[in-house]
C-alpha cells in the first residue's frame, strides 16, 4: 500500500456506511422484481414455489381504465414540479445575490430554507388547516375581498395546482442555497470587468451569473429528470382524498392501494418495475444530452 493510499484510507472507510445503505435498501430489494412476473402469494415466501404468469400483470395494469389517467396525473404534476423546481430557485438565488444587506440576505435564506426540514405529515396538517374552505386562513382572506371560498384539497380543478405550489414552496429554499453556493464560485473579476464595460445588473446576471451556474443547473436537471415519474408520494398521500383521485392520483398512490390495500403484489410490482425502466431511460438520455450539448461529465 503506497503512502497516498494509506493517507486516504480513513476517507475510504467513511464511504462504507453509505455503500452498505445503498446495497441493503437499493440493490438487495431488486431481487423482488421477480414478483412482477408471478401470481405472488406471501405465505410461500419470495423464493418459494410461486405461479409464473409472464406479462399478465403488466397486461392487467395497462387494461385498467384508471391507469391512463393515473399516468397522466403523474406526468402532469411531476413535470411542473421539475420545471418550476429548477426555475424558481435559480431566479430567487440571482435576486437574493443582488441584496447588499447581509443581515436581510441571511434572514431571507434561513426563512425560505425552514420548510425543507418539515415532513409532509406536518406540512399536510398545516395546509389542511390553512386551506380549509370554511375556517382556513386563505379562504377567510378570499371572503374578505368578496370572493367565493375555494376547496383547494377537494376540487379536481385546484388540487394539482395546490400540490405543485406547495411542493415548490417547501423545496425551493434548498435549491436556492445550492445555486447561491455556485454563484460564490464565480470569479469576482468578471463582474468588475463587466462594470467597467458599462454592464448593468441584468446583463451581469445574464452573461456572467447564469453561465457560471451552468454546471450545477445541468447536474440538478439530470438528477431531476430521473424522478419524472415520482410526483411525490408523501405529499399526495397526506393531502388527497377519494374525491380528487381523478386529478391527484399518481403512480405511487395507485401502487399503494393495489399492493398494500388490495394485496395484488404482482400487479403493484409490475407498476414499480415499469417506473424503474422509464426512469433509467430518462436519466440515461438526460446524461447523454448533458454531455452532448454542455460537455457535462460525472467524473
Amino acid at each position: 500500500m503506497n503512502g497516498k493510499m494509506r493517507r486516504e484510507l480513513p476517507l475510504h472507510f467513511m464511504i462504507v456506511p453509505g455503500l452498505l445503505f445503498i446495497a441493503v435498501f437499493s440493490y438487495v430489494p431488486m431481487a423482488g422484481i421477480v414478483i412482477a412476473f408471478q401470481k405472488f402469494i406471501p405465505a410461500r415466501g419470495l423464493f418459494g414455489h410461486q405461479k409464473w404468469v409472464g406479462w399478465d400483470n403488466f397486461d392487467y395494469v395497462m387494461d385498467l381504465p384508471s391507469f391512463t389517467q393515473v399516468l397522466w396525473n403523474t406526468l402532469y404534476i411531476s413535470s411542473f414540479k421539475l420545471v418550476l423546481g429548477l426555475v424558481v430557485p435559480i431566479v430567487f438565488a440571482i435576486l437574493l445575490n443582488e441584496l447588499k444587506n447581509e443581515v436581510v440576505k441571511r434572514s431571507v435564506q434561513t426563512t425560505i430554507y425552514l420548510p425543507y426540514f418539515l415532513s409532509w405529515v406536518v406540512l399536510g396538517g398545516i395546509l389542511i388547516d390553512l386551506l380549509s374552505p370554511s375556517t382556513g386562513l386563505v379562504n377567510q382572506v378570499l371572503k374578505s375581498f368578496g370572493l367565493e371560498p375555494i376547496f383547494f384539497l377537494g376540487d379536481n380543478k385546484w388540487f394539482p395546482t395546490t400540490l405543485i405550489v406547495s411542493d415548490i414552496w417547501k423545496n425551493f429554499g434548498y435549491g436556492t442555497i445550492v445555486y447561491l453556493a455556485a454563484i460564490t464560485g464565480i470569479d469576482p473579476g468578471l463582474y468588475e470587468a463587466a462594470t467597467i464595460d458599462g454592464a448593468n445588473r441584468w446583463k451581469k446576471a445574464w452573461h456572467i451569473t447564469l453561465p457560471g451556474m451552468r454546471m450545477v443547473i445541468v447536474l440538478l436537471s439530470v438528477l431531476s429528470l430521473g424522478q419524472l415519474l415520482n410526483a411525490g408520494f408523501d405529499q399526495v398521500f397526506n393531502l388527497y382524498s377519494p374525491q380528487v383521485y381523478e386529478s391527484g392520483d399518481i403512480l405511487d398512490t395507485f401502487v399503494y392501494r393495489i399492493g398494500l390495500l388490495d394485496a395484488q403484489y404482482g400487479v403493484a410490482t409490475a407498476v414499480g418495475f415499469f417506473k424503474s425502466i422509464v426512469s433509467f431511460i430518462l436519466i440515461g438520455s438526460a446524461y447523454f444530452f448533458a454531455y452532448r450539448f454542455a460537455k457535462y461529465r460525472i467524473f
